[in-house]
């Protein structure tokens, strides 16, 4: 089965509407015609402006976080029916970051996952080891146990980006060999198969998250369980397009 690259910049806590403008302006030009599916992902107050910058070209916005909950009492969060009422397409879910800093688990991940897809989001859901964890023989353990309860209760699995991120080469210049990076999305894609079939596992698409730049995009990317990269840093300067049409 051939499944379509999907490249996806994490802006994080980058840009304010008038950085985003000026860069998406840029990056319009660059990344057309690419062969992989193209997504940015700015902060909320940027992405009624990127949605509208980006009409009518190859590029999807995504959000950076998403409720689980339609609308409440849950002070400084966003709704799924909210993004999807600007025009927003993907939502990154249970990156590192927010598990880490915010104590996101498992459990508030899949629930975000469920809701997303009910609602024709694609989210792109967050793996990954820390250092320790790989030092400790622990990595797999650790990724699978992610997938298996951030992916379970999902009707179509396919519809599900997963992004294996190993926590240690996440802002750090160090990235996973190729061979690394394949090894643990081929562990995702293996619990995939486990959970829902062959077929679905040969349909899900598994990014890679760490330190990629134009220097080893390439690399990655031809590996058999790399389809596609969740870019953090390198995703803010208009050499994205250079990762884009690797």
């Amino acid at each position: 089965m051939s499944r379509r690259p999907i490249i996806a910049g994490n802006w994080k806590m980058n840009k304010d509407i008038n950085e985003a403008a000026t860069l998406i302006n840029e990056l319009k030009p660059l990344v057309e015609g690419a062969e992989a599916e193209v997504v940015f992902c700015p902060p909320y107050v940027d992405l009624v402006e990127a949605v509208k910058l980006t009409e009518g070209t190859n590029i999807g916005i995504g959000a950076q976080n998403m409720h689980y909950e339609t609308s409440g009492a849950f002070t400084g969060e966003i709704a799924g029916e909210m993004l999807t009422a600007i025009g927003v397409k993907y939502v990154v879910i249970g990156h590192s970051e927010r598990r880490e800093y915010y104590n996101e688990t498992d459990e508030a991940v899949n629930k975000k996952a469920v809701k997303a897809l009910e609602l024709g989001l694609t989210p792109i859901v967050c793996c990954g080891e820390t250092l320790e964890e790989r030092e400790g023989g622990k990595a797999e353990a650790k990724v699978v146990g992610q997938i298996k309860e951030g992916c379970k209760n999902i009707d179509d699995i396919s519809k599900v980006v997963i992004a294996y991120e190993p926590i240690w080469a996440i802002g750090t210049g160090k990235t996973a060999s190729k061979e690394e990076a394949d090894e643990a999305c081929g562990w995702v894609r293996k619990t995939i198969e486990e959970m829902y079939g062959k077929d679905a596992a040969e349909a899900v698409r598994v990014q890679y998250g760490g330190s990629v730049k134009p220097a080893n995009v390439a690399e990655l990317m031809a590996m058999p369980n790399i389809d596609g990269a969740l870019v953090g840093g390198a995703s803010l300067t208009a050499d994205f397009a250079k990762i884009v049409k690797f």
